[in-house]
């Protein structure tokens, strides 16, 4: 796929990297994409690398990251993905598990963190940036010397990538991507050629993918969805700017002006508690403005969804909402945004609904490392606020029983490495993979999530609670919450951990009596307590009787990645947080009969 994109295409533009001064892209085009990736595949042959042989990169998003896996796959080997912030431990069970013979890493500090394990299948360390350590264990070289190796080879073979090639089959693998999962060790899942090459051709076919866009790249590489994002970039041929520095993002948005961005929900919470706070924030005329405009936008929005006309009158009011309001929102993000995806995590409908309102549609979307990430989304023409649209190419969807979803097709991993037993029960008798994900598929083939089947709470009294779908309304209530964590199983009634977004909280104290106070300070203020009093009281008049937070906490600190409390792709750990918080969740049970 990579090679006809280069034949195809060779001198349009195919990935850029930020300038030395962020002014702007640095543009490669896709014959020096293809030069490059061949350099490196020839220099890790060079290495040892032979059929599906593992590299592992571990590194942040970056071009680098794009060039080393296409390379290692134009070698015939397979790349293992880690995520930059690994602990040592799970950095080295990954490689090791893996039988990785390469390890490219970003930097010597990521290289540190396979020091002294034991890993008898590792031959040499690649460094993206930095200088090799002569004194280590495993020798080490940087990309520039792999790519030089690989150019010499080249030269005195020129058909070698074209032979190598030749003999790579669509069973064969591609990608090892290790689960983070929610408990124990990560869990190795296989990926084929055969998937990626899919995910490719169904993303074309929605139509939402154009060699006249512009696409901002900045999701972690290591993870399914920033991985399937590459597939459809090449099989399109997408002009695509990479950039991991997620504290740049809006920055950086504001100089690339790109027309398509893909991004974990959190990214679209930020801009909305953003947008909200600014909005409403210093009150008066201001405020009136923001909340007419957006009642506007969200009728209008409201017609759109029902497949209703929407008036003249209600596009004229709809014009000067976005003239006054709605377009600083679009500048934000560069102003020419044109479709923004939404995966990796549940984006809060109401969330969804206000940037529709904004003329700013986003397409959420849904699938599973297991299944190489890009299963369902919305397209441009429909979307259907509250699912996650309908399947790509030929994918099967069917709903069990007990409202599982199961998936069965071309993209779906061949297993987990050196897990026969645990592939086994991952799949039904006529192998449909059990995603764990509690589902409805309506009339037309849309998909609703409603829980992953693990989280549902069931209360003492014998009702089920979905959280995720509590959390949700409560971050489109309160546009200062950064994570929240329902509680329930087995208790008596429901209760809820508050982590606030240290940006908005900080932002709403200026000019007030804890201006320039820590986050736990402003955190711990009466004045917060009763600014969130009021949202709970507004969720709970949402909520059936047995769903509703009769107690809450807000925390002193945000939830982090570090502290185990998230995966890199930005989902909840609930086992990690109600341990790490269990002081804070007993003290809201006490004096209840919370274990009946």
């Amino acid at each position: 796929m990579l090679l006809q994109r280069v034949a195809k295409t060779p001198d349009r533009h195919a990935f850029a990297h930020p300038s030395a001064d962020d002014s702007g892209p640095v543009w490669l085009s896709w014959a020096q994409v293809g030069e490059r990736t061949s350099a490196i595949a020839a220099g890790v042959r060079a290495l040892g690398i032979g059929g599906e042989d593992r590299v592992a990169i571990l590194s942040t998003t970056r071009l680098e990251w794009v060039l080393a896996d296409l390379g290692v796959m134009l070698a015939g080997g397979a790349t293992t993905t880690v995520y930059p912030t690994t602990e040592p431990a799970d950095a080295a069970f990954i490689v090791g598990d893996s039988g990785s013979k390469v390890l490219i890493a970003e930097n010597p500090e990521q290289a540190r963190k396979i020091i002294g394990a034991d890993l008898p299948a590792l031959t040499h360390v690649v460094l993206i940036d930095g200088e090799p350590d002569a004194a280590a264990a495993v020798p080490q070289l940087t990309l520039a010397d792999l790519e030089a190796t690989g150019r010499a080879t080249l030269a005195a073979d020129p058909s070698l990538i074209e032979r190598v090639v030749a003999n790579i089959a669509p069973e064969h693998l591609a990608t090892l991507i290790y689960t983070s999962g929610t408990t124990g060790r990560p869990k190795g899942v296989e990926l084929l050629h055969r998937g990626w090459t899919w995910e490719g051709v169904a993303q074309a076919q929605l139509g939402l993918l154009l060699e006249t866009d512009l696409q901002y790249l900045w999701l972690p590489l290591s993870h399914s969805f920033g991985k399937s994002l590459i597939c459809g970039i090449i099989h399109v041929g997408v002009p695509t700017y990479v950039d991991g520095r997620v504290d740049k993002l809006i920055d950086m948005l504001a100089v690339i002006r790109p027309t398509l961005m893909c991004s974990a929900p959190r990214v679209y919470e930020k801009v909305y508690n953003k947008a909200v706070t600014n909005g409403t924030g210093a009150g008066g005329l201001k405020a009136k403005i923001f909340t007419w405009a957006v009642s506007v936008g969200k009728e209008k929005v409201a017609h759109e969804q029902t497949g209703m006309a929407v008036p003249a009158t209600l596009r004229a009011k709809y014009a000067v909402a976005e003239r006054l309001v709605f377009s600083k929102l679009q500048a934000r993000l560069g102003g020419r945004m044109r479709a923004l995806v939404s995966g990796s995590a549940a984006l809060s409908p109401q969330i969804a609904e206000f940037f529709a309102a904004a003329n700013l549609p986003i397409l959420e979307g849904y699938g599973l490392t297991e299944s190489s990430a890009a299963n369902f989304v919305n397209r441009p023409e429909k979307v259907k606020i509250g699912t996650v649209g309908k399947a790509l190419g030929d994918l099967e969807c069917r709903i069990d029983s007990d409202g599982e979803v199961l998936l069965r097709g071309t993209p779906v991993m061949r297993g987990y490495h050196n897990l026969p037993e645990e592939t086994a029960a991952a799949f039904t008798e006529d192998g449909f993979f059990r995603t764990g994900d509690i589902g409805e598929l309506d009339a037309d083939g849309f998909l609703k999530i409603t829980d992953r089947k693990k989280d549902l709470v069931k209360t003492s009294g014998g009702k089920y609670v979905a959280p995720s779908h509590i959390e949700g309304m409560f971050k489109a209530i309160c546009p200062y919450t950064s994570q929240v964590v329902v509680i329930g199983q087995s208790r008596n009634f429901c209760t809820m951990l508050i982590a606030l977004d240290p940006d908005a909280i900080t932002a709403w104290a200026a000019g007030g009596p804890h201006a320039g106070k820590p986050y736990a300070d402003i955190a711990a203020s009466p004045e917060v307590k009763a600014m969130v009093d009021d949202y709970v009281r507004q969720l709970n008049d949402q909520l059936n009787r047995w769903e509703t937070i009769k107690k809450y906490t807000i925390l002193h600190r945000d939830l982090t990645i570090e502290d185990g409390e998230m995966t890199p792709s930005l989902k909840i750990k609930r086992r990690v947080v109600e341990a790490n918080f269990s002081d804070e969740i007993e003290t809201m049970y006490e004096g209840s009969l919370a274990h009946l």
